[in-house]
């Protein structure tokens, strides 16, 4: 009889054991893939200059096609962000996910045209900058390369940051594109 109550008691137990076990776990958030970025600059007079990052075959063995442009000197430009994950048929609007999760991104802009500078024009919900909006002003011409690099989860109370210094930034790469730029 000994045997039969630890018998039943050891199978009650593993039940319990078993029936506490989460069903659902936790998983973490997976970075999203993207395979095209427009980035729309609108002048003030209404010129429109979109500059694109396609790369189809994400990671694959096939290099990027990367389209500049050309700006006019002295001018303001308001930029906008698309970001499409076109390997899904059809494919996905990324730039809303950004959107949804801005506290865990940030856009950081780097250029080697002299005068060129790129503004934040959008906040996340703690007021940090997130960069799917910004400001691109010209100086005189010149050429060189703007660079674009989304990250995820960076320290968005790090020193510099906030000015989009990707220094302290921390965080993870999702994606970095260099477009050649002219200004004239």
């Amino acid at each position: 009889m000994f045997k039969n109550y630890f018998l039943l008691l050891s199978l009650f137990a593993g039940v319990i054991m078993f029936s506490s076990c989460d069903d659902d776990p936790v998983i973490p958030n997976e970075e999203e893939l993207i395979t095209t970025v427009n980035y729309t600059l609108t002048s003030t007079a209404g010129d429109v200059v979109t500059l694109q990052f396609l790369d189809l075959d994400g990671d694959g063995g096939n290099a990027p096609v990367i389209t500049g442009g050309t700006l006019t000197a002295n001018t303001s430009y308001s930029g906008s962000m698309e970001l499409l994950n076109e390997s899904e048929d059809p494919s996905e609007d990324v730039t809303e996910e950004i959107m949804e999760e801005d506290d865990e991104h940030q856009f950081f802009f780097a250029t080697t045209v002299a005068g060129l500078t790129v503004d934040y024009a959008d906040t996340d919900g703690n007021s940090d900058p997130v960069g799917l909006a910004s400001t691109v002003t010209t100086g005189d011409a010149g050429s060189g390369t703007l660079t674009v690099i989304l990250r995820h989860e960076p320290d968005k109370g790090a020193s510099g940051v906030s000015d989009g210094d990707i220094t302290n930034a921390g965080g993870s790469t999702e994606l970095e594109a260099t477009f050649p730029i002219d200004v004239q």
